[in-house]
């Protein structure tokens, strides 16, 4: 399963995407977060739905001072990733 969402608030210039890579470590996910021209931050991860809906929700819960709202897509995995970093702008 691939899981997308984008992150608005104040997500940037913060440490979200090390933040979130840390916490990527604590489950079986890969993928990357990386931020958006827009000030948002995309997350972009695969794995089971039930590891990447735990995944989503600590980021939720530990980030939540930062975060106005989350939009998020469920899709199919496309197995592009062999691990979980930060990506490019």
């Amino acid at each position: 399963m691939r899981l997308r969402a984008i992150f608005l608030g104040h997500v940037q210039g913060v440490g979200f995407r090390y933040s979130t890579s840390r916490m990527a470590t604590g489950f079986k996910v890969t993928g990357c977060v990386r931020n958006l021209s827009d000030g948002s931050v995309e997350l972009i991860a695969e794995g089971e739905k039930l590891e990447l809906q735990r995944f989503l929700d600590e980021i939720k819960q530990e980030l939540r001072s930062h975060i106005r709202d989350v939009k998020q897509e469920w899709l199919d995995a496309s197995h592009e990733f062999s691990s979980f970093g930060i990506g490019q702008e």
